[in-house]
């Protein structure tokens, strides 16, 4: 096992984000290069002339970790070295602006694992709402007010779109369920391409206590807010199942959805229970491509 970071990096007090990247490499392999495009990653772990990477690392642009992973995996080939290949971006990285080579890389089938390391906005770059922000919060673009509650869109099912690009292996994970998460980056090197979505609250974005990380992760998968599930060949997964909380347990505790009224809650509750019984009935469907 080796640690992919060291613990010189500036990340804020509570970094839900530096806390996935430390349990993601200890599922990584000892021989890994690692693709990060710019993020909230990237400028507090690489600011020159420092590094905290102890693995060989690449600083690429917002929107093309995965072009640049597909890149290395390609002159991995051709060299016939035995390295493995690990690209990580955050939600808009991801989402939006690296999609499409997001996209074209699992296409093409290069033997590479994806990490969204999701934080639900464009933080490093003043909290601006993004395709993964949920249905209501506040960002500094989607600020609520007389004509506005936050951001009016759900929450892009980018798990999902990803899966049906028909891969080996896609799956969800929480900072708060650490075993769940490690199991899952060790699956998503053993059945490459792959893709690991993990849910990493935000102090400073989300404006919680920064020692409340762990539990606001906990609180989204106790209220169905973040399922954790698994796609491995085709076959869907749920694979942790609470008895659910109510949304407001998760919503309360957080600033970004302190203007939200009743009527917007029991629609933020609906759709989870929607989303719920909808990802069941696929689960019941076995495999699903």
């Amino acid at each position: 096992m080796v640690e992919l970071i060291s613990q010189g990096q500036t990340t804020c007090a509570g970094c839900g984000m530096i806390i996935a990247v430390r349990l993601v490499s200890k599922a990584c392999p000892k021989n890994v290069i690692v693709s990060c495009a710019t993020s909230c990653l990237e400028v507090t772990t690489s600011a020159y002339p420092l590094t905290a990477w102890n693995v060989p690392w690449i600083h690429t642009a917002f929107e093309t970790a995965s072009s640049t992973a597909s890149g290395i995996e390609a002159a991995i080939k051709k060299l016939r070295k035995n390295w493995k290949v690990l690209a990580i971006a955050g939600d808009g990285g991801t989402f939006d602006i690296g999609f499409q080579a997001l996209s074209g890389m699992l296409e093409r089938g290069h033997k590479v694992t994806q990490v969204c390391v999701d934080n639900e906005a464009y933080m490093n770059t003043g909290i601006q709402r993004s395709g993964a922000t949920p249905f209501g919060a506040w960002t500094t673009t989607s600020p609520p007010g007389k004509k506005s509650f936050g951001k009016t869109e759900v929450k892009k099912p980018i798990l999902e779109i990803v899966a049906a690009h028909k891969i080996p292996y896609a799956a969800s994970a929480s900072i708060a369920y650490p075993q769940d998460l490690i199991q899952k980056v060790k699956k998503a090197f053993e059945k490459q391409p792959s893709f690991i979505h993990i849910h990493c609250p935000c102090p400073p974005g989300w404006k919680f206590p920064e020692s409340d990380t762990i539990s606001v992760a906990k609180l989204a998968v106790e209220t169905g807010m973040w399922i954790l599930y698994e796609i491995e060949d085709g076959k869907f997964k749920i694979n942790i199942k609470p008895k659910r909380k109510p949304v407001k347990d998760y919503l309360q505790v957080q600033g970004r959805f302190k203007h939200l009224g009743d009527k917007e809650i029991q629609k933020i509750q609906a759709h989870v229970d929607s989303e719920w019984e909808r990802l069941e009935r696929l689960e019941k469907c076995g495999r699903i491509f």
